[in-house]
């Protein structure tokens, strides 16, 4: 059975999420570009591409650092869902230049903040060429594709009859409306797969031509809607 939409509801604070069931479980798609699991207390996000301003600025390309905002939206998604586990699917780290000191020595505080958090990530193509995360962020590396439940983790998209989880797209959806365009970041439903999009805020996104299979949730300033 294809995955359907359960419902939208507005949280206490305002901010619009959506639920659906996949392979049997609920899911629920959050504003901040993330998925909650809530029987296993388990957050999913894609591409937060952590250096990759790092890597501009080594090529002389004068981008200002996100990795601390990203971090605080992190915060911020970890304390309203008292997660017990985090996993990245995909492209935790940008590339080798973007390996620096203030990079690494934010991200090495954040986790040690977050000692007591699981922490997985599904590989994916940047982390195979950024190389190994540090040993004391505490990561489980492993290749796609991933079991997890009813679940297969994976970077790349791939469809199948197996309930899928994955990123690597950065998808957007473009939209229109009286003269005015928007470009906002989605989540696709295809099928049994959910591809998710770029967690990290200085990310280009992919615009997708909607497929006739597919739901698209578009995600604005605290709201996730179907268009």
């Amino acid at each position: 059975m294809d995955s359907i939409v359960l419902t939208e509801r507005s949280s206490t604070n305002h901010r619009q999420t959506v639920l659906i069931q996949l392979g049997g479980e609920e899911l629920e798609l959050l504003p901040d570009r993330a998925v909650w699991w809530p029987r296993c207390s388990t957050l999913f996000i894609a591409d937060s591409h952590f250096g990759k301003a790092a890597t501009f600025r080594a090529w002389s390309m004068p981008i200002p650092d996100s990795t601390a905002q990203d971090l605080e939206r992190l915060d911020r998604l970890l304390d309203s869902t008292q997660a017990s586990r985090l996993i990245v699917l995909g492209d935790l780290l940008h590339s080798r230049w973007g390996r620096c000191d203030q990079v690494f020595q934010e991200v090495t505080a954040w986790r040690e903040r977050r000692a007591a958090l699981d922490l997985v990530l599904v590989r994916g193509n940047h982390d195979r060429s950024a190389g190994r995360p540090p040993e004391e962020w505490r990561i489980e590396s492993v290749d796609e594709p991933h079991a997890d439940g009813p679940f297969q983790l994976r970077h790349h998209p791939h469809r199948s009859d197996v309930p899928t989880l994955a990123g690597h797209l950065h998808p957007k959806i473009r939209l229109q409306a009286a003269g005015d365009m928007l470009k906002l970041p989605c989540f696709v439903l295809d099928g049994q797969q959910l591809i998710l999009p770029a967690f990290g805020g200085f990310i280009d996104h992919g615009n997708i031509t909607r497929q006739p299979q597919q739901r698209i949730f578009a995600t604005a300033e605290g709201v996730v809607c179907e268009v």
